[in-house]
């Protein structure tokens, strides 16, 4: 029989986790359990570099928790992420606002000048404009994490050239 493989660069990694806000006992943000696993491929730049320095290594059956802080997960929040908008951006052909739009919290999807998707949360809107909030929304936040791995198991040819985790079903994700 064959060493187990170890977590790596272009391995396809299966494992579950949970992610906790400010520290093991504080609120949980995420979950992903043996009926559902986060399976991807480990080392294409779609992860947080962090989190896979401390998953390095690691072979099936073997448990983690660690600690992120914000400069290493999802930053610190910047003022330069918050936006003021002309409010007419939000209204439709007939220059209405769709009626549960613009509600306080809720988050909307905007386009940056690259043409990438970007969330930004719904602060306060006036007659004029709207203010949105376009940090990530677990930036400033310390991330404990914990979990373990399941397998770990070499890419497929498919997986190696689109580097990433294709399922039996053929769809695709990260």
């Amino acid at each position: 029989m064959s060493a187990p493989l170890t977590v790596d660069d272009h391995q396809i990694v299966t494992l579950t986790y949970e992610v906790r806000d400010g520290g093991p006992s504080g609120p949980l943000l995420e979950r992903m359990d043996v009926n559902y696993p986060f399976v991807f491929m480990f080392g294409v730049g779609k992860m947080l570099p962090a989190w896979e320095r401390r998953i390095f290594g690691l072979k099936s059956g073997m448990g983690f928790s660690f600690q992120l802080a914000p400069q290493d997960a999802y930053g610190v929040p910047n003022k330069q992420h918050i936006l003021k908008m002309p409010l007419n951006l939000f209204k439709n052909e007939r220059e209405q606002i769709e009626p549960g739009l613009l509600v306080e919290g809720q988050f909307v999807t905007l386009t940056d000048a690259d043409g990438k998707a970007v969330n930004a949360k719904i602060l306060k809107w006036d007659d004029e404009e709207v203010t949105l909030d376009a940090n990530h929304a677990l930036a400033g936040k310390t991330l404990f994490f914990s979990g373990a791995i399941l397998n770990v198991r070499k890419p497929t040819v498919d997986e190696l050239i689109q580097k990433r985790y294709i399922d039996l079903g053929g769809v695709h994700r990260t």
